[in-house]
């Protein structure tokens, strides 16, 4: 009976374009978000998110909430750091799982004031839901609809305005946003940043980004592994695109200081090449 259910399982897997992970979750060739969110059904995936530490945030940039419009006429809502003078330049910024908390918040800050003069906008990419709890950050991955997602990348990009120049950051789940977010936003899109999360390998789609990627990731990670990043470099070569590619020794999450596992040295280097990368293409 193991045996025919092998086999029966190897006939979907070539007919249909299952993947089997080494922790068996089945992955179909599907966005690659939508792969990211299986994950999420995965006990062993949310044991290794650990709970953050509790973390307040409180502006010290005049950062606030708020509201736009989407196109479908529903509202969206962000977190803003405009510029002290006018500018194009704008960074869009992608939470993770927990939703848009007081660190993303503060990452969101820390791109402000060692950037200069740029708009950066943190969006709230599950409408108001934020938790502390892995079952919560579970559900709500699992439940998010790229559809909606678009409609509000889209919304922030008509905030932004038709001039506006916009680079993409995201860690975990933001960072698979963060990619797909850059192929929506067409010409307009001009920097993209992944932290460890869940890349686009679809060649033909990478074909139509507008700007270079700076994918950074952790040699640690059971989920986005190195079989993972080495399939998107493969990718990116073929569609003809810039990807820089930053590989720590270090695990999913490092780069969150209110995450027990936060590993600082990582964190610091990494942030590094972030700002540079910015630096060099928001001008």
């Amino acid at each position: 009976m193991k045996k025919l259910f092998t086999l029966l399982a190897g006939v979907l897997i070539a007919a249909f374009g299952f993947a089997q992970t080494k922790d068996n979750i089945t992955v179909c060739h599907t966005t690659a978000i939508d792969k990211f969110a299986l994950f999420a059904s995965n006990k062993d995936f949310n044991r290794e998110h650990p709970v953050p530490r509790t973390y307040v945030h409180r502006s010290t940039e005049g950062g606030t909430m708020i509201t736009f419009k989407c196109a479908d006429g529903t509202s969206a809502n962000g977190y803003l750091i405009k510029a002290k003078t006018q500018t194009e330049n704008w960074i869009f910024v992608f939470q993770e799982w927990w939703g848009l908390n007081d660190n993303i918040k503060r990452q969101a800050e820390k791109l402000y004031k060692e950037l200069g003069n740029v708009n950066v906008l943190a969006l709230d990419m599950y409408d108001g839901k934020v938790t502390t709890s892995r079952e919560e950050a579970s559900k709500y991955m699992t439940e998010f609809k790229f559809e909606r997602g678009l409609q509000i990348i889209g919304g922030a990009q008509t905030y932004a305005g038709p001039k506006a120049k916009i680079g993409t950051i995201g860690w975990c789940f933001g960072g698979a946003v963060s990619i797909q977010a850059a192929l929506s936003l067409g010409k307009q899109n001009a920097a993209c940043v992944i932290f460890y999360g869940m890349p686009e390998t679809d060649v033909e789609k990478l074909k139509t980004i507008n700007s270079d990627v700076l994918g950074i990731f952790a040699t640690k990670d059971r989920y986005i592994t190195t079989e993972v990043v080495n399939k998107f470099a493969d990718a990116m070569k073929a569609a003809g695109k810039t990807l820089i590619l930053k590989n720590y020794d270090a695990d999913h999450g490092f780069a969150n200081p209110s995450n027990p596992i936060y590993d600082q040295a990582a964190d610091l280097d990494a942030w590094k090449n972030t700002v540079d990368f910015f630096k060099a293409r928001l001008k």
